[in-house]
């Protein structure tokens, strides 16, 4: 019996996807990877991806995870090997209010989780652009970010435990529902981040918080990006912390949201240097139930403060929405950078992590070095202020291979003069290796490669992804 034929007896005919029926598979969010499996699985239990696991090591074949395929590098494709989707497997097996955790599979769309949550009265803070299509297996596979990093963490910050299949087939039970546990080595966030090159993880424990009773949210203009950072440490003085989002939109970014999108109301006219959206979510009911003028709390809170920046000039102009619809509209103009991103070729784009107060150098830096390799390139940024994480975006004036890796050396350069990362939230995968191979600290990468080897010595799990090879 060939493998194909081992797989359907197991899963069914209608769960092995080849040929054509693998349409939906063979190229990624950002059209730049293409793949071609020798099938795309289906398994709906645990037990099943144990099985897949099992089969493909009797016939050597890799195995490549895949969740909501919402991924920027191209960490979910492959060349012959096989696929195991984890869409089937989209159980909220428990949401415990009292513990204030969701016990869920792979599967499980955020959104999702986001609607259960709220449901009891609670609130998962992993938030995105993707949210209504990337799935917790996928987004624990990569510790994705997003706009709450500030307040919440990544997504190793919102895990307890994990549910994780080996390569060879076995079922590691991680699924701890603990916030202290020292019995030994921390294998739930070996697995976190690494991309399903260890193993493809089924399920796993999410910390769930207080949902906020009212936000208070603004688009506002600065004067600098080190008097943002001022503001942004006077807010989270006088929240206690509450400050969620602070995201910064230069002018070259809301530019090219007009360009693109010129249905979307621009913030300010004319249109200023330095924008950033900031959200506060109140949970305590002293800050979030209206004043008997009607007046909410953390509301005035955020009003006087932009009153008192403007009075000094460190704020330039503010707008503070007033109703569920405008705060939307604040975040649809964030929300939509990677729609506005890779609607134009060609394009370099990057995900890097910088000290706070190191962003202003950086892009200092790079708008002085972008000239000198391509003159007629732009750039845009977008960035999540609040943490660091800046998606730092070339158009270059051609699609030549090799000003793509000088421009990409270049960014990586001033990124480690600088102390930061050449990748924060969206993984390795494919895009990233070279960059792991240029600057990832010798030791580390030894390191990995040994736990590589000892959790999958025949290398068939998401082979070719994140690890660069020896030198």
């Amino acid at each position: 019996m060939g493998i194909i034929q081992e797989l359907r007896t197991l899963l069914g005919a209608n769960h092995v996807l080849t040929g054509a029926d693998r349409a939906g598979h063979v190229k990624d969010w950002t059209g730049h990877y293409t793949a071609d499996p020798l099938a795309v699985l289906r398994p709906a239990t645990t037990a099943e991806v144990s099985a897949c696991l099992k089969i493909a090591a009797k016939h050597g074949v890799p195995v490549v995870p895949v969740s909501g395929r919402t991924g920027l590098v191209g960490g979910a494709m492959t060349e012959g090997g096989l696929m195991i989707s984890v869409e089937r497997m989209n159980a909220i097996r428990e949401i415990r209010p009292d513990a204030r955790i969701a016990v869920v599979e792979a599967g499980v769309i955020l959104d999702r989780l986001h609607d259960a949550a709220e449901a009891s009265g609670l609130y998962f803070p992993l938030w995105f652009g993707a949210r209504g299509s990337a799935m917790i297996g996928g987004v624990l596979s990569t510790n994705a970010g997003g706009s709450n990093v500030l307040r919440y963490g990544s997504t190793r910050a919102l895990c307890l435990g994990l549910e994780v299949v080996l390569a060879d087939g076995r079922v590691l039970n991680l699924m701890s529902e603990l916030h202290k546990d020292n019995s030994g080595y921390d294998l739930r966030d070996l697995f976190i981040g690494a991309e399903g090159t260890l193993g493809i993880i089924t399920a796993a424990v999410m910390k769930l918080v207080p949902r906020p009773r009212a936000y208070a949210t603004a688009t506002l203009a600065a004067r600098s990006l080190p008097d943002a950072l001022v503001l942004l440490n006077r807010l989270r003085e006088a929240t206690g912390g509450a400050v969620e989002a602070f995201e910064y939109m230069p002018d070259t970014y809301m530019r090219r949201l007009a360009e693109a999108r010129p249905d979307i109301r621009q913030p300010f006219t004319p249109r200023q240097a330095v924008n950033i959206l900031v959200e506060i979510g109140a949970t305590a009911p002293r800050d979030a139930v209206p004043d008997v003028a009607g007046e909410v709390p953390v509301t005035l809170l955020l009003q006087e403060t932009l009153a008192e920046m403007m009075g000094s000039g460190t704020v330039l102009d503010a707008e503070i929405a007033q109703s569920e619809a405008q705060r939307r509209l604040m975040w649809q103009r964030r929300e939509l950078a990677a729609e506005i991103t890779f609607a134009r070729s060609p394009v370099i784009d990057t995900d890097i992590a910088l000290p706070l107060d190191k962003v202003e150098t950086f892009l200092t830096a790079m708008a002085a070095r972008l000239p000198e390799l391509d003159p007629g390139a732009e750039d845009i940024c977008v960035a999540h202020l609040g943490d660091g994480n800046v998606h730092y975006t070339v158009f270059p004036t051609s699609d030549d291979a090799a000003l793509y890796d000088r421009v990409v050396q270049a960014v990586e350069d001033e990124v480690q003069a600088l102390r930061g990362s050449f990748s924060a939230e969206h993984g390795v995968g494919l895009s990233k290796r070279p960059s792991m191979a240029r600057r990832k600290d010798r030791v580390a990468l030894d390191v990995m490669r040994a736990i590589k080897v000892a959790l999958d010595p025949e290398n068939r799990m998401n082979p070719g992804k994140v690890i660069p090879d020896p030198a």
